[in-house]
């Protein structure tokens, strides 16, 4: 326990509990324990002599009346623990009017009470109910949690042959350290486990992510599904729908829009968590399980990565879970995995994409031209987003006679997945969430033309215009009318 003014109750040894009921006998009890000198106050008589069979300091005193001020004046702490809370604001007020100041906790029994107590003096205002209720909330996380933890473990070990873990299309940080974490869950009850994805690994970051921690991912292109009888969903929500029928197990801090979650044997959902990697975490705690520092420090990673290092959404059990993987992580890989040299492709696009920029309020879209590496768009995407006054970014290019686009929102009020959606949906393939999507386009939707060297320019010309209008439209910008800017 400690105080506001940051000295320890370790470091004080003298107290005085004013109203002896259940709680202040619990309180009393304890510190007697710790080896407290401890005087007790209280009206009732039989009471008092109770406590003092007990070996306790008791005195009969009416704690309203303004003696007792003198009579705890030597204390270091004073709890005022009466249920009377009339009583304690008076006891305050005696203690403080007195010249008292000494540390002094007081018992209130709803807001008003505490708001009242605190005003009087006190330094710190309890009430019990809402302790009492705090306990039992806490009681009941544990011991869902110790039970969500049995049930999974149930449903690996009903593994006979292999388990797969899918995770989404062009997976991100988050994802791929939760899939990890449940591979090592498997691992540790025998079962062996892939983590299968779809699509490419695709921002820089993300490609030093999994080379430097050597994190084994397999594509869906080499793998037979029907050589795995267990299948896991981890953190697919928004990376588009499975390519699978059926699923024993689903993990995700999004709600999922398809329907195969509500068969699974085993499903924790948690939309009140920003990071899937938090509720591995606490898996891996509830099981004592011991953890692989690559494991440790990709879960800590991805829990960064989803909450912008802690800038975005992060809640309590997030900064928990980092607090806990914190020491078992690998710091200097974490360093290089934030920091990844930037090729040459990489810079190229990235300064055509400032160069063609187009910004409509604090929305801006940019054309990359040609391009090699697709997986630059997401990196320029992400650079752009960092211009002073943008909140959102999408960058698009052409390669192999499609249309690739990536998008970043750091906009509480726009979801940019459903931006793309809403724009692209019924022409391209789209995935992502609410601050990262992307999108591939055949080319042809657009134009109707295939790519050659002499069409090259019309190409990029009738792109721009249809994307950037499309783009525009579904973030409810009108482009048409608003004044925008660019880098020529």
């Amino acid at each position: 326990m400690s105080t506001a003014s940051g000295i320890t109750m370790a470091s004080m040894s003298t107290y005085a509990i004013l109203g002896c009921g259940s709680v202040g006998h619990a309180v009393a009890e304890e510190l007697v324990e710790e080896g407290k000198d401890v005087l007790i106050l209280d009206a009732d008589e039989g009471r008092v002599e109770a406590l003092r069979d007990q070996d306790l300091n008791a005195q009969q005193a009416d704690i309203c009346e303004a003696d007792v001020a003198q009579t705890v004046a030597d204390r270091d702490v004073v709890l005022i623990m009466s249920p009377d809370v009339d009583a304690n604001a008076e006891a305050v007020r005696n203690i403080r009017e007195s010249g008292g100041e000494q540390f002094v906790v007081a018992r209130a029994d709803d807001p008003v009470s505490a708001d009242e107590l605190t005003e009087l003096g006190a330094d710190v205002v309890i009430n019990p109910s809402a302790v009492i209720a705090d306990s039992a909330l806490r009681a009941l996380e544990t011991g869902e949690l110790e039970f969500k933890a049995s049930q999974l473990g149930d449903v690996i070990d009903g593994t006979e042959e292999r388990m797969a873990i899918l995770i989404h299309r062009s997976p991100d940080p988050d994802s791929i350290a939760s899939a990890a974490a449940l591979r090592a869950i498997a691992a540790s009850r025998d079962i062996e486990a892939d983590i299968i994805y779809e699509g490419e690994i695709g921002h820089q970051e993300n490609r030093a992510f999994v080379n430097l921690l050597g994190i084994e991912l397999t594509s869906n292109e080499d793998v037979d599904l029907d050589e795995y009888d267990t299948f896991a969903l981890v953190d697919v929500a928004k990376g588009g729908e499975p390519a699978i029928e059926s699923v024993d197990i689903v993990i995700d801090h999004y709600e999922h829009e398809h329907e195969l979650e509500h068969d699974a044997a085993f499903s924790d959902i948690r939309p009140n968590i920003s990071a899937t990697s938090t509720i591995l975490t606490k898996y891996i705690q509830e099981l004592d399980l011991n953890l692989d520092q690559s494991v440790a420090t990709a879960l800590l990673y991805g829990i960064r990565a989803e909450t912008l290092d802690f800038k975005r959404d992060t809640t309590p059990a997030d900064l928990t879970a980092a607090a806990y993987l914190y020491p078992f992580a690998d710091h200097d890989t974490l360093e290089q995995v934030e920091s990844p040299s930037m090729s040459p492709e990489t810079l190229d696009v990235l300064a055509e994409a400032i160069r063609n920029r187009e910004v409509q309020g604090s929305h801006l879209v940019s054309n990359a031209g040609f391009i090699r590496d697709r997986d630059a768009l997401a990196q320029a995407a992400q650079h752009l987003l960092n211009l002073e006054g943008i909140t959102t970014t999408a960058v698009f290019a052409i390669a192999d006679d499609t249309i690739y686009l990536a998008a970043r929102s750091k906009d509480i009020r726009m979801n940019i997945g459903k931006v793309l959606s809403d724009a692209f949906g019924g022409m391209g393939e789209t995935a992502g969430h609410s601050t990262d999507a992307s999108v591939e386009i055949p080319l042809g939707i657009f134009t109707g033309l295939d790519t050659s060297d002499d069409n090259r320019d019309t190409l990029l010309e009738l792109t721009e215009e249809a994307v950037k209008r499309k783009l525009f439209e579904a973030m409810g910008v009108d482009s048409s009318s608003s004044e925008s800017s660019n880098g020529n």
